[in-house]
């Protein structure tokens, strides 16, 4: 399996840690940034136990900043389709752990309504704050 170094609806890191460690660190970032891991998906334990298929170890936190998530869900109501904002860590081929986050600018850019345009760019710059506070590879 080939891990793209970056997308184009992405904000992407590569950690240097143990994949435990990068989770519980990225868990840590999100909370001083504002944000709750509203679920954990282990998409690795995931597809063993149900497609009996083996995967490199990788998690789907979604998370949500309660009052960020309350002012856009004012301004847009079906937005909660798009919601949470979802942060990946998983296994990269070189044996560092990459940390991804869906860019909010670019997911909302499908809503088209100019009031989300701050919140987005808020949302980024936090979730750009976390990776940011995680150590580089």
């Amino acid at each position: 399996m080939t891990v793209p170094a970056n997308s184009a609806y992405t904000i992407d890191r590569s950690v240097e840690g143990s994949f435990e460690g990068v989770v519980d660190q990225t868990t840590d970032a999100l909370a001083e940034e504002g944000f709750g891991v509203l679920c954990d998906i282990d998409v690795q334990h995931k597809f063993e136990e149900k497609l009996d298929e083996e995967f490199p170890r990788y998690r789907i936190l979604g998370a949500c900043n309660p009052p960020l998530a309350h002012q856009a869900l004012d301004e847009e109501f079906l937005l909660g389709t798009l919601l949470p904002c979802n942060v990946i860590v998983y296994e990269m081929g070189d044996g560092s752990v990459g940390v991804s986050a869906v860019d909010p600018e670019t997911m909302l850019s499908v809503v088209d309504d100019s009031d989300l345009d701050v919140i987005a760019t808020e949302v980024k710059t936090r979730l750009q704050n976390v990776l940011n506070a995680l150590p580089a590879a």
